[in-house]
């Protein structure tokens, strides 16, 4: 006889699997500790195989949770989807999409996207969420996204792959920096002076740091920050110099500081759309994947 999972069960596991403890998710999902813990060891008998393994301070996943994990989350998200299509039918909903981004796409690219796909579609709902390129392709590959925008992740295996835009990147300096009177530079100049960067994990981080190796230099990097605006804010104060994607730094006032383009052939990186599989995509999804592929070849 094939076993019987619900719905909810697997809502909690997950809740579990995300929140490191019992407890943590208990609270999260309004259920009693002592609930939780029996609705999780009746599915781990129920599939006969353990899903966890206890310690005192939490649980650790089994590599038997981990695939269950992609699969719960594929179930519990066309559930979510039929329901709300069916709630809303008569609004003209046609769905919901997940988006895992850098910040590099988000701060250059998608806004603008997003707006045309929304003005055609305005009944799709879309849920965008920053992370690095690295946990942009793992949330595609566990169904926490359902599209993924990123640079460079060593994480992309059994996902479509799609070409998006280029990313072209430039040094950013006070007007007073010895560097602000060159028209180009190679990042090879850069080096002898302070940076200012974004923080460990990300791919710029990865990338300057890589760069920097394969000459025998270090990156002299001052400061380490989250948000592009930061980093401006940084290099303004003149606490060091900065490589910024060039179209991000349109959304800045930049008027007392020097944008200098980059001669390395990397400053000019690809970004990259990913899915699971093109065919198993939602209807609303499969439109705005096809939407964001257009994008570079309508603007050339």
């Amino acid at each position: 006889m094939t076993p019987r999972l619900d719905l909810y069960t697997l809502q909690v596991f997950l809740a579990v699997l995300e929140e490191g403890s019992i407890a943590a998710a208990a609270t999260r999902e309004h259920i009693a500790p002592s609930a939780l813990s029996k609705r999780l060891s009746e599915l781990e008998r129920v599939l006969d195989v353990p899903l966890f393994q206890r310690h005192a301070r939490g649980v650790e996943p089994t590599s038997a949770a981990r695939a269950l994990a992609r699969r719960a989350r594929t179930l519990l998200h066309q559930t979510q989807d039929l329901a709300a299509e069916i709630r809303d039918y008569s609004a003209g909903v046609r769905g919901r999409v997940r988006v895992a981004a850098n910040l590099s796409s988000i701060a250059q690219f998608l806004p603008m996207e997003l707006r045309r796909f929304l003005a055609q579609h305005p009944n799709v709902q879309i849920d965008l969420e920053e992370s690095v390129s690295s946990g942009v392709t793992r949330a595609v590959i566990d169904n926490a996204a359902d599209i993924g925008v990123y640079t460079q992740s060593d994480d992309e295996n059994g996902l479509d792959i799609f070409p998006y835009h280029r990313d072209v990147m430039a040094l950013v300096t006070p007007a007073g920096h010895p560097l602000s009177r060159h028209k180009q530079v190679a990042f090879a100049d850069t080096l002898d002076y302070d940076h200012v960067g974004m923080h460990r994990g990300s791919a710029a981080n990865y990338l300057f740091t890589r760069e920097a190796a394969s000459m025998n230099r270090s990156l002299r990097l001052r400061f380490q920050v989250t948000s592009y605006d930061a980093l401006v804010s940084m290099v303004r104060a003149d606490l060091g110099i900065g490589i910024v994607p060039t179209k991000a730094l349109s959304a800045y006032v930049c008027d007392d500081l020097r944008i200098i383009p980059l001669t390395d052939a990397w400053a000019r990186r690809q970004l990259k759309l990913c899915v699971r599989s093109n065919e198993s995509l939602s209807g609303a999804a499969r439109l705005l994947l096809d939407h964001l592929i257009a994008q570079p070849a309508t603007q050339q």
